[in-house]
């Protein structure tokens, strides 16, 4: 069974949260929010918690269903657990390198991103967000339709915590998408509080996204290699 420590699944949760997808929306929408609302900063507050949630509600009813894919897969093919474990950790480490790629090589197509033919239309319909309802909507599209910006250290972790009971899974769960959670959160408070600007904060994103999938990458390649060596189960 899964070693399953904390460390583990906040790697997985952090290598997640520092994926830029989510973060350049949120902060297209802040932007959007504040042009429009410049003197009513708490609308920009709670366009950004909405749209955090709404991340936060999506993301975690797709990690009920992750497991449930692997719980089905294992009853079937009870014999292939560890086969399995190999295959996610082999999974882990490719998108580890991609990601150390990314960093190497800006600008290099992923192949988890935000498919380029939709960046222009996702941009126009985040701007036209001008208010907390509209954000929360937008919040639950990015992450039914733009999911694949994102799975690959979810399914990762959906792996591991499908050897659990359902009643210890949830709040694994529920810890692992409030990791995921947290730069948006940060980010949002950071500007509602004045302690950077909308522009300053997507300036910081865009300069460091580099060292963001280089994060990611390390995190990934040793957690593949933990899980490949039988070190996680």
């Amino acid at each position: 069974m899964a070693d399953l420590t904390i460390p583990v699944i906040t790697g997985l949760a952090a290598a997640d949260a520092v994926n830029p997808c989510v973060l350049a929306i949120l902060v297209i929408i802040l932007t959007s929010i504040f042009v429009r609302h410049s003197k009513n900063k708490r609308k920009v507050l709670w366009a950004g918690f909405a749209f955090t949630l709404a991340v936060y509600i999506t993301y975690f009813f797709y990690g009920l269903i992750i497991i449930q894919v692997f719980k089905t897969v294992t009853e079937f093919l009870s014999g292939i657990k560890v086969f399995l474990y190999h295959i996610i950790g082999v999974f882990a480490i490719v998108l580890g390198l991609w990601n150390i790629k990314d960093f190497l090589k800006p600008g290099s197509k992923a192949p988890l991103e935000i498919p380029r033919s939709w960046r222009p239309k996702l941009g126009r319909v985040s701007h036209t967000i001008t208010d907390p309802k509209g954000a929360f909507l937008i919040g639950i599209f990015l992450t039914l339709f733009l999911l694949p910006c994102t799975i690959g250290p979810y399914i990762i972790a959906g792996g591991i915590l499908q050897e659990l009971e359902w009643i210890s899974i949830i709040p694994w769960l529920a810890y692992y998408n409030l990791i995921f959670i947290l730069p948006m959160a940060i980010m949002t408070i950071i500007v509602y509080g004045g302690f950077a600007t909308v522009e300053s904060a997507g300036g910081w994103r865009e300069k460091n996204i580099r060292y963001l999938h280089l994060i990611a990458g390390i995190l990934l390649i040793i957690l593949g290699a933990l899980m490949i060596l039988g070190l996680l189960y």
